[in-house]
């Protein structure tokens, strides 16, 4: 059986149900290797009363969302980017997962339609044959939540098989390469490849009439000359040149100045590989891998793909090497007391033990093998090599990949995702946490020239002193938004974002030197380029330099000092990128007002604010607090998650005090005088006894 097509889009907020889907369309932009997507959804409510609906979509870790509007009966609703001690965050906030947009709507009258459309950017990715690779993510897996940690937003999403899918997708990709678009191949049926430029530098196609999107849609774009090296510089928002500054944006704003996005294949020379190394492999066993990878008929399950992959890899791995075997689930367990030398016998033995293995370790808790894993002593002149494969159904995700970078230095992670809808944000960061690749295993024909490329990365020594240069006109300056990476692969792609400061001419051209030390030799890589100004509508250059400063400041070394925080924000709220001190807020585009709860009456539960989602809680208030309830949701909520934290989390008091203080002051100023009898109510609801005094009473 395949796997159910997890919910999401346009959800009633009171029941978790889905609002019925009429029809998605979708533009896709790609320039080289990054894309802009903008997609237009529609909804009708088949209710015969009027629902109150939040829009949940899937992302990848990669993507970064910049616009948002839903229209409903004439009136338009806007997501608008605020910091997070304006609204009542603690009810909005998923901070377990990048994998979730989510905005609330407002009130959806029975028998009207909503339409939706959301804009985003993402980076690409480029496979092991130099296939540029785009995907339109169909399903969003409900995330297993290990005992004691938060429930993620979408554990409680229902779910519909794909043959109750009642909808069709139109999507039409636009493709742009300065070296030339040799062909553009699917896993669905598209439309011939068109032409739109003489040159061939730009194509276009468009999926078949009357596609379901049933599964995650995939393109492959193949470039002429995909490894060599390019850069695009993006005009600042309203100007023609990198000094003028646009009407609005502050000149100090990074939308006001041009970016260039330079786009590296680092060379290296032939050098034996080494036969060294001690090779961990945590496979996931838990009951979701029983899945099957995709959507296709007669499609192997998760676990199977995995087992493959993993027999694949010992198979392949360098006689004189030593590995170990782990799987997890809601325990876990290795095949050796330690990790044991690679001889034909070992191999053989743990070739049989994966073949035996099943899916039937319960849930997804990796931390506690991770843990384990570290602790256990290393063996020297063989570098700790870890190979995870798992679909990434967890909501710890953050605390997962603190803990890989946190023992960065004392090995490599390389990361599996087995299956659909497997979470970008666990497996893209926990290799880029542990200085390594990640690959995701989603279709059989595919998946061998991963799972070696993945060996041959992890068996190439180690490129050391990695260092950027700018050589550029006088008077004009590159500051670099993006981080050198800690390790450089061959045949790897790497985008880095600079911002460019000062006069720039038109026929003015710059060039970029990436060195490093391979095998005690130093190396360089050198491109020059034209520092032509694009000017972009969609901005698509801007959201991604955006996306990676920000994410470079929050991964920093001193991401909860005021400064990197006032940078945080600044970026976020300039650029429109959400990071970790912002979150949309619904508001209505013309009286600028805020979409709160529904001011009509329904016959329906009160929603189940999200703090009792996470405590799980399945109880009623058995004293009377009435005259409470016409209160504001978001102030209960917010006074229901500071109670739940004193309760179930304070030993990571140093994780969320910043944000506590924030939410108190904040529901202080809000409630009032009626306070303390939120506080009494929600001691009683959620079986606590917080002392008022940390609401300041």
């Amino acid at each position: 059986m395949p796997p159910l097509f997890s919910c999401c889009g346009l959800i009633v907020l009171a029941s978790s149900q889905p609002v019925p889907l009429q029809g998605i369309w979708v533009d896709v932009q790609v320039k080289g290797f990054v894309a802009d997507v903008s997609a237009t959804l529609k909804y009708k409510n088949k209710e015969e009363k009027a629902v109150e609906a939040v829009f949940v979509f899937p992302m990848d870790e990669d993507s970064a969302v910049y616009s948002f509007e839903a229209t409903i009966e004439g009136k338009t609703i806007v997501a608008e980017l605020q910091e997070k001690e304006e609204q009542a965050f603690l009810l909005e906030e998923d901070d377990s997962s990048a994998d979730i947009f989510s905005c609330r709507v407002g009130n959806l009258p029975p028998g009207l339609e909503a339409e939706v459309t959301l804009k985003y950017v993402r980076e690409l990715t480029v496979e092991e044959d130099g296939a540029v690779r785009f995907v339109l993510p169909a399903i969003l897996n409900p995330r297993y939540t290990p005992k004691d940690h938060d429930v993620s937003i979408t554990a409680t999403r229902p779910q519909v098989p794909i043959s109750g899918i009642p909808y069709t997708l139109s999507l039409n990709p636009h493709f742009q390469s300065a070296y030339g678009v040799a062909k553009i191949e699917s896993n669905c049926n598209i439309t011939p490849l068109e032409y739109t430029d003489t040159d061939k530098t730009g194509a276009k196609v468009s999926l078949a009439e009357g596609h379901k999107f049933e599964r995650d849609v995939e393109l492959l774009a193949y470039y002429t000359d995909v490894n060599k090296p390019s850069v695009i510089v993006e005009a600042g928002l309203g100007s023609t040149d990198a000094t003028q500054d646009s009407g609005s944006t502050p000149s100090g704003s990074i939308m006001a100045k041009s970016v260039a996005m330079v786009n590296f294949y680092p060379s290296f020379p032939p050098g034996q590989q080494s036969n060294c190394g001690e090779f961990i492999f945590l496979v996931d066993r838990s009951g979701s891998m029983e899945w099957a990878i995709n959507s296709e008929p007669n499609a192997p399950k998760r676990i199977q793909s995995a087992k493959e992959t993993l027999v694949l890899l010992l198979k392949s791995l360098p006689l004189g090497c030593f590995f170990n075997i782990y799987g997890f689930g809601s325990h876990f367990e290795s095949f050796f007391l330690e990790s044991v030398e690679y001889t034909q016998q070992s191999m053989e033995e743990a070739v049989k033990k994966v073949n035996e293995m099943d899916a039937n370790f319960g849930g997804t808790e990796i931390l506690q093998p991770l843990i384990q894993i570290y602790q256990t002593a290393g063996r020297a002149d063989h570098p700790r090599q870890l190979f995870v494969f798992t679909d990434g159904e967890v909501s710890n995700t953050k605390q997962v990949i603190s803990e890989v970078k946190k023992n960065a230095k004392k090995h490599r992670c390389f990361t599996f995702g087995i299956g659909e809808g497997a979470s970008t944000s666990l497996i893209k960061g926990m290799a880029r946490a542990g200085g390594g690749t990640f690959e995701f295993i989603i279709n059989k024909d595919r998946m061998q020239p991963k799972v070696l490329r993945a060996l041959k990365f992890s068996l190439q020594p180690n490129v050391k002193d990695v260092s950027l240069t700018w050589t550029l006109p006088s008077n004009v300056e590159a500051i670099v938004l993006s981080n050198v990476p800690t390790a450089i692969f061959q045949g790897q792609k790497w985008i880095v974002y600079a911002q460019i400061n000062g006069k720039v001419k038109n026929e003015d051209k710059g060039e970029v030197c990436l060195q490093y030390k391979f095998n005690n030799e130093k190396l360089k890589n050198n491109f020059c380029f034209p520092l032509n100004v694009q000017n972009s509508e969609r901005h698509t250059i801007y959201r991604l330099a955006a996306k990676a400063l920000i994410s470079e400041l929050e991964h920093g070394t001193d991401p909860g000092s005021e400064e990197v925080k006032k940078k945080i924000l600044k970026t976020s709220l300039e650029s429109g990128v959400v990071s970790s001190l912002t979150a949309y807020v619904a508001v209505n585009k013309d009286t600028k007002t805020r979409v709160e709860g529904p001011p009509l009456h329904r016959d329906i539960p009160v929603p189940e604010p999200r703090i009792i989602q996470i405590c799980n809680i399945s109880c009623t208030i058995k004293y009377s607090f009435s005259h409470l309830q016409n209160m504001e949701v978001s102030m209960w909520v917010t006074v229901l998650a500071v109670i739940w934290l004193y309760t179930n989390s304070l030993d990571e008091k140093e994780e969320w005090e910043l944000l506590e203080g924030k939410a108190v002051s904040w529901v202080r100023t809000k409630a009032g005088s009626s306070l303390g009898e939120f506080v009494r109510a929600g001691n009683v609801l959620l079986k606590s006894s917080v002392d008022p005094k940390v609401f300041g009473l």
